[in-house]
Formats: structure tokens, C-alpha cells, sequence
């Protein structure tokens, strides 16, 4: 099966949880976005914002290797 690497960025109180290979996470192509958080060990409440290349996503979108991947949890405040 094909590698593929990802650029994974977790922001905030998801920071900690960021993998030592971040820049280049290994994956196979046709994962899901959502697969990638369980892996990390992110929840589906704390990934709360997705952005993929800038744009927003789902743990839905399906990627396919060289994409940049932003992590946000929920904004907390008044």
C-alpha cells in the first residue's frame, strides 16, 4: 500500500497531543480526517474546527497525502 505524509497542526489545549512527526505524518491515502484524530487521541467534541489547505473541512474529508491540516478546539470565553 501507498505512503502518503500530512502536515498536522493541533492548536491550543490540543497542542500537547501534536506528534513528534507532524510535518510529515504518515498516512494512506483515502483516510479520513476523523481517523487521524482518533489516532492522536483527540476526541470528536475537542477537534471542533478543521481546516484542510486553509479551508474548512469535516472529520469526513478524505485526504490524499500533502495536505496541511489545522486542529482547533472550541473557543472558550464570554
Amino acid at each position: 500500500m501507498m505512503q502518503a505524509h500530512v502536515e498536522i497542526r493541533l492548536y491550543a489545549s490540543l497542542k500537547p497531543k501534536s506528534p513528534e512527526n507532524a510535518d510529515r505524518f504518515p498516512i494512506s491515502p483515502g483516510m479520513t480526517v476523523g481517523e487521524i484524530i482518533r489516532i492522536l487521541g483527540v476526541s470528536d467534541a475537542e477537534a471542533k474546527l478543521i481546516f484542510i489547505n486553509g479551508v474548512k473541512g469535516t472529520p469526513d474529508s478524505i485526504l490524499n497525502g500533502g495536505e496541511r491540516i489545522a486542529i482547533f478546539p472550541p473557543v472558550g470565553g464570554g
